[in-house]
């Protein structure tokens, strides 16, 4: 086949059913919709493409930068299509997760600003974030930017009613999947897809996988955070369910190694949570039923994901498991966690002067922290705990943290290996901030 531009690529992905002797389902057909074919790698490019598409002769003719709020794939996508037309493209957010996805945008060209964002996932009712404020920016009417706006833009959701939905049914030989389960994001993929199979049978029944509040999985939300997304709306889907980065990483390995399906993350957390979620409705089908029929998408490929697979199982790639790991704390050590809020907390500091530990990154660090906090990153601690304690067991430590989730298993984390007074601040910063306590700039 020949294509006069790459972008005409972009779809009409493969629907590939998945052996039964793998999932072990009996009266239920599995298949995968492998969005990880798509040319710039992930299912992003079918709505980076839609969104960017309308504004960019204009953008041409001005010399606008294209620009986005994303660490992840739809940065990736947009990074390509702006070099395509001639256009800079820069990706805004809290941080970069995925250094491989970071790696590759400097290579593409890309610029990218880290502001000291309170999470990874825009909110757009916190007016003092400034991941909050610059979006506001960016879509202001007289904006020189040419602003996709991921987590606002209905061709988010339309790329795929129009397309992926669509071509589920298409491949299926006109039949509407009894199925279909997808991770959440940005809304944009299951949301639309959704659309598309209820236009044509209303009973499909549609899961939404957010990622354990504990976890992190690239491109997954976690129910909380998936409210804050423009696009989300929950009578979308008949159920959510959340996974964790473990069974994501699971159900990656099997389609890697047993189906060939090279996988990330994301996917693996797709075919986790679907054959777990179909497990009790294969139960209660017998052979005199009609076959169902059920689609996970599977979001994009492995090889950027190397990285975060090697610090959550190392011994997966030959290495030794690693010591005093984040990772494996358990929920009862979580739960004998000293927390403290922002006033026992300004109190403690002036009696017992605790080393505060600020886990954020360097520039959320420069904008607001606690007077007198060392700033630690998160990935850095980690490093320095896995060497053994890196200060005295008697020092009184507080742990702080955006919204203190992170400083809570830290904490539980330093207590385990002897630490006798290691507290976590209760809320995070943010806590601190909204309870009026003294915050300082660098």
């Amino acid at each position: 086949m020949r294509y006069d531009s790459i972008t005409q690529v972009i779809g009409n992905t493969p629907l590939v059913r998945i052996d039964p002797e793998v999932h072990g389902l009996r009266h239920i057909d599995l298949y995968a919709k492998l969005e990880m074919l798509n040319p710039f790698g992930s299912v992003k490019d079918r709505a980076a493409w839609n969104m960017a598409r309308p504004g960019l002769a204009t953008a041409m003719e001005r010399g606008s930068q294209l620009v986005e709020l994303s660490s992840g794939n739809t940065a990736k996508a947009l990074s390509v299509i702006a070099g395509m037309h001639g256009l800079s493209f820069k990706s805004v957010t809290n941080r970069m997760r995925i250094p491989e996805i970071k790696d590759l945008l400097l290579l593409l060209g890309a610029e990218i600003e880290e502001l000291p964002g309170q999470s990874e996932c825009l909110d757009p009712t916190d007016t003092e974030d400034p991941l909050t404020l610059f979006h506001r920016a960016l879509s202001d009417p007289d904006s020189a930017y040419l602003h996709t706006d991921q987590y606002f833009n209905a061709r988010n959701t339309e790329a795929h009613a129009l397309g992926t939905g669509p071509e589920i049914v298409k491949d299926l030989d006109g039949r509407v999947p009894d199925w279909f389960i997808a991770c959440v994001g940005t809304a944009g993929s299951s949301t639309g897809v959704a659309r598309a199979l209820r236009e044509h049978d209303s009973r499909v029944r549609v899961v939404g996988l957010v990622a354990d509040k504990s976890d992190f999985i690239p491109g997954i939300r976690t129910i909380d955070e998936v409210h804050e997304v423009g696009l989300f709306d929950p009578a979308t889907y008949d159920t959510m369910e959340p996974v964790t980065a473990d069974e994501a990483i699971d159900g990656m390995l099997t389609l890697a190694r047993r189906c060939g399906i090279l996988a990330g993350p994301t996917g693996g957390a797709a075919y986790f949570g679907t054959v777990r979620q179909l497990r009790a409705a294969d139960a209660a089908l017998t052979d005199g039923d009609e076959r169902q029929a059920a689609v996970f998408i599977v979001c994009d490929r492995i090889e950027s994901y190397l990285s975060y697979v090697k610090q959550r199982r190392p011994e997966l790639i030959g290495l030794a498991a690693r010591k005093n790991s984040l990772l494996d704390v358990s929920a009862a050590e979580l739960a004998a966690v000293v927390t403290v809020g922002a006033r026992e907390a300004q109190e403690w500091i002036a009696r017992e002067q605790p080393l505060v530990i600020d886990l954020r990154s360097p520039s959320a660090y420069a904008a607001l922290h606690i007077e007198h906090a060392v700033n630690i990153t998160d990935e850095l601690f980690a490093e320095l705990v896995r060497g053994g304690l890196p200060f005295s067991r008697r020092k009184p430590v507080l742990l702080t943290c955006p919204v203190g989730d992170r400083s809570a298993r830290y904490a539980a984390l330093l207590s385990r290996m002897g630490h006798t007074d290691a507290r976590s601040l209760d809320g995070g910063i943010i806590a601190w901030r909204d309870a009026g306590a003294p915050l300082v700039r660098e």
